[in-house]
Parts: C-alpha cells; structure tokens; sequence
C-alpha cells in the first residue's frame, strides 16, 4: 500500500486451523493455514518468507482424501509470523474443493445464525 491505493478483496475469508505445506525459492515450511477464501489465504508458521515471493501451498483439509493444491500463488504481505498468499493458478479440482468448502461454510454460519422460533 505504499502507492496509496487501497485494495479491497474480492471474496469474503473464513477462520480455519488447517494444516499446509508451501515451497518457494528460496524456502519450504509448514505452518497452520489461518483463514481460507476463493482468491487466497493467510498462513501462519515460524518459517521465514518474502513478500513477492511466488509459492506452491498443499493444503490438508478435513475429510478430504487428498490435500487441496494451489499450484502458484504470490505472497502479498507478511506480518509477524503470518503472511497472505494471492491464488494465482488452481487446478480445476482445487477450485472445485473450494467452491464446495466456501458454500458448506456459509450454510453453517447461517444455520447458526437463524432465529429460534418457540413452539
């Protein structure tokens, strides 16, 4: 944000605690992916990584026979011991899991936000 254009995002993260894998030169780590969307994701891990980096992330999702692989994203901003990736090239069944993942979350979310009616 240096050039002082705000960014908005284009699709609503969700909290999640999964485990990930991600490589990228000049690193490879593991870490604990702490929210999920269509378009990215933030990681959390002790590993140290560079904004700009392009980085390939196998995410291990519950019920789920094989991790989700995001074949390229970039690396959009590191904070602490967290840092955000950009999805740049899914394969079509990742953005399959994805999609599913995202609809699941939001009819649990508003399954528990719908008002409780007496009977």
């Amino acid at each position: 944000m240096s050039e002082g254009v705000l960014r908005f995002r284009s699709s609503r993260r969700f909290p999640t605690a999964y485990p990930v894998v991600f490589a990228g030169a000049p690193f490879v780590g593991e870490g604990r992916l702490s929210d999920l969307s269509l378009t990215g994701c933030a990681v959390t891990t002790d590993r140290t990584v560079l904004i700009g980096s392009y980085v390939k992330l196998s995410l291990l999702l519950p019920n789920q026979p094989r991790a989700l692989l995001i074949e390229l994203g970039r690396i959009r901003w590191v904070r602490g011991q967290a840092f955000g990736v950009e999805f740049i090239r899914l394969p079509s069944i990742a953005r399959q899991q994805l999609d599913r993942k995202e609809w699941e979350r939001l009819m649990i979310q508003s399954t528990a936000r719908a008002p409780v009616t007496a009977s």
